[in-house]
């Protein structure tokens, strides 16, 4: 065996936290480009810098100007009276490398670089050979090409315009979408503890800044948007820690990543597509990717409050029963259960709700929330501590009472505030859909509370369901693997070998060239038979497969169409292989430029690519994670017994797909590897036929 395949180490959680320390907390920083004009990148860098003096010595560089906002202004970096441990640098590309020599010959530890890149013009050798120079000295390198850094909790804001304060943290390879995000969750009365911009990540990279806040106190929920997968197991091997530290990480990748913009030459390349790697990737370290940075932001804010990770059977409190027969509907239809109350509950309700109302579920208040305010309390308390459901949508009026009846809004806060007592107290969430078109006081309430408010039923479940998938998913561990001596030709009779020796069972088959050797395969073997013609990428749709013949006639009459048809001088004799109750499947590995060897299964056969219902994961797969995609398969059911069939051995299934994926894993001289079908049986997995595409190892 030879080296382990390079993908890059990250440094565990205690590393990053030394190495970045300089990012997140300096004794001392320099803004290179401070201006006094708010159009430009170092007004608000030198105005955020100022604002945390308290903390730090700020020092601010502009070399044309002796003041700058008020304060002293240097300027060159080399007449500092002191080292500054954190450079900004703000100024045109062609300045950027100068000022981080400077930088650096003044002692500075880390740097952040805002420009869009370095050199004239600008270009990725600049920024390499940049970020290469300041690592020899011992230093880090933020960007190019970001929007900043910060860190409330170190006073520390240096980025354009202003960001909320809260507890999720972010990592955003765009900065407009970092902006947009802290606007959402600053609406819905959170923000961010720690935002890195990472731009070109020439040197820190989207899974250092991950790991940054794993054991970053003021971060409990932790949010990225990523483009560029330039190392997906890196960044899984990151997600997989949040996930181990108990932080939900919630990802935003556009559909087509960097791992994409190569073409399929086999049905495993063509069945997964970059997408499906991200999402399985993602999704085995146990993050969960989402589409929209609203999405993201609600998402965010329910997993924060008491008891969301995890509530799918949903009650739903509702002033009318429009309002909630179409919550039901939408909550079932993203998935959560609203499942019927039991006679207790029901029977509790009836004495707190006039006779009019409804104690199913969805419960309807039918004017209660008129009479009494303090009925939505006295409702969603005790539905709080039912056994019947994990969670409490509250769907109407509430919140606009302040705005329509200013008498209430007294009671109307002190009732949110109830709200969220009892949800603190229950450790089950509560979720308000206010119809309400101002921000009044019992809503600002709620929020400060915790207690998530939508202006939208569909955002709500979107939410709800969200944070239940995070709390359903199940990390699974990509076992370590070396690279194999390369064992391959791309020919079906070294692939078979190939499989064969990870202990994949085939036919039992002979290699020939001739009527005659074919005929004494077949007598060898025993018919009936199926004939292969050697060569064909795909060979059923090329006419390259006979299958069931039965005596001597029949191959040689096969063999000679197969011969004309295909153009083929070399054939495969195989032993006919039928197994009642067999299912067909596809399994296969193809490298991705970013994730490396990716495994897939899905109901296989010609009808394969029809059907397109397949699941991918990171190779190698342990046996438990092989069985798992197996049993996500949309049409599962055909394996485990459907309408009375014997199910297949899905051990013996996971086995094949075990070592599918270790084989690929290891010899990466298969750009794709793919057995299809594999005839999954009550008995066991058989795998009929194989192919192998060679790339550049």
């Amino acid at each position: 065996m030879t080296a382990t395949p390079a993908f890059a180490a990250l440094p565990g959680v205690s590393g990053v936290r030394e190495s970045l320390g300089a990012l997140f907390a300096p004794s001392s920083v320099a803004i290179v480009g401070a201006s006094e004009n708010s159009q430009k990148w170092g007004y608000w860098l030198a105005s955020g810098a100022l604002a945390g003096r308290d903390r730090r010595e700020v020092y601010l560089v502009n070399h044309r100007a002796t003041t700058v906002l008020g304060a002293r202004s240097w300027r060159s970096l080399a007449d500092l009276p002191a080292a500054p441990e954190l450079v900004v640098v703000a100024t045109p590309p062609g300045t950027v490398r100068r000022e981080v020599e400077l930088g650096l010959e003044t002692g500075a530890r880390c740097f952040v670089v805002i420009s869009t890149g370095v050199g004239e013009p600008p270009s990725q050798r600049d920024e390499l050979d940049l970020a290469e120079l300041v690592r020899s000295r011992g230093a880090r390198l933020l960007g190019p090409n970001c929007m900043g850094v910060v860190d409330h909790g170190a006073a520390l804001q240096l980025c354009w315009g202003a960001v909320p304060a809260g507890e999720i943290g972010l990592v955003s390879q765009s900065g407009n979408l970092a902006l947009e995000i802290g606007r959402l969750l600053g609406r819905a009365g959170q923000g961010l503890s720690r935002l890195v911009s990472i731009g070109n990540q020439r040197d820190i990279d989207v899974a250092e800044a991950l790991l940054s806040m794993v054991e970053h106190d003021r971060t409990r929920v932790i949010a990225a948007y990523v483009e560029d997968f330039r190392d997906g197991r890196r960044l899984a091997r990151a997600l997989a820690s949040a996930r181990a530290a108990g932080k939900p990480v919630l990802l935003l990748a556009p559909g087509h990543s960097a791992a994409s913009g190569r073409a399929a030459k086999s049905h495993t390349g063509a069945l997964v597509s970059s997408r499906d790697v991200v999402d399985a990737a993602v999704a085995q370290a146990g993050a969960l990717r989402l589409d929209t940075a609203g999405e993201l932001a609600d998402a965010a804010v329910t997993l924060l409050a008491p008891g969301a990770r995890g509530g799918r059977r949903v009650a739903i409190v509702a002033d009318g029963g429009g309002q909630g027969a179409l919550a039901a509907d939408v909550l079932s239809a993203a998935g959560l259960s609203v499942p019927p109350l039991g006679d207790a509950t029901m029977e509790r309700l009836r004495h707190i709700l006039p006779p009019a109302a409804g104690v199913t579920n969805p419960v309807d208040l039918a004017g209660a929330g008129e009479a009494d305010i303090g009925s939505y309390a006295a409702v969603v308390s005790a539905l709080l501590t039912a056994p019947d459901t994990g969670a409490v949508v509250l769907s109407g009026y509430f919140g606009d009472y302040s705005d329509t009846s200013p008498q209430l809004a007294e009671a109307e806060s002190a009732v949110a505030n109830v709200l969220a007592d009892a949800s603190a107290d229950a450790g089950r969430p509560v979720i308000v859909h206010s119809m309400a078109t101002t921000e009044t006081p019992a809503l600002r309430a709620l929020r400060r509370r915790g207690i998530p408010v939508f202006d939208r039923i569909e955002h709500a479940a979107a939410a709800i369901a969200n944070a239940a998938r995070w709390a359903a998913l199940s990390p699974a561990d990509t076992p370590p693997f070396a690279l194999a001596p390369p064992a391959g030709d791309g020919s079906y009779e070294r692939t078979r070998e190939l499989l064969a020796g990870y202990g994949l069972s085939f036919p039992a088959a002979r290699f020939v060239a001739d009527a005659d050797s074919a005929a004494a395969a077949a007598a060898d073997i025993g018919y009936p038979v199926v004939l292969k013609a050697m060569g064909l990428a795909h060979k059923t749709e090329a006419g390259g497969v006979a299958l069931n013949l039965r005596d001597e006639p029949a191959l040689r009459a096969a063999l000679a169409a197969m011969r004309l048809r295909t153009r083929s001088g070399a054939f495969c004799v195989e032993a006919m292989v039928r197994r009642p109750g067999s299912v067909e499947l596809i399994m296969g590995v193809r490298q991705d430029v970013a994730f490396g060897p990716v495994a897939m299964v899905g109901i296989g056969g010609i009808t394969a690519e029809l059907l397109a219902d397949t699941v991918a994961g990171l190779a190698p797969l342990t046996r438990a994670r092989a069985r798992q995609m197996l049993e996500s398969l949309r049409l599962a059911a055909l394996l485990t017994g459907w309408r009375g069939a014997e199910p297949v051995d899905l051990d013996a299934a996971a086995a094949a797909l075990e070592a599918i994926a270790k084989a690929g894993a290891e010899h990466p001289e298969y750009s794709e590897l793919e057995v299809n079908p594999v005839l999954a049986h009550p008995g066991g997995a058989t795998a009929l036929d194989a192919h192998g595409v060679l790339g550049r190892r």
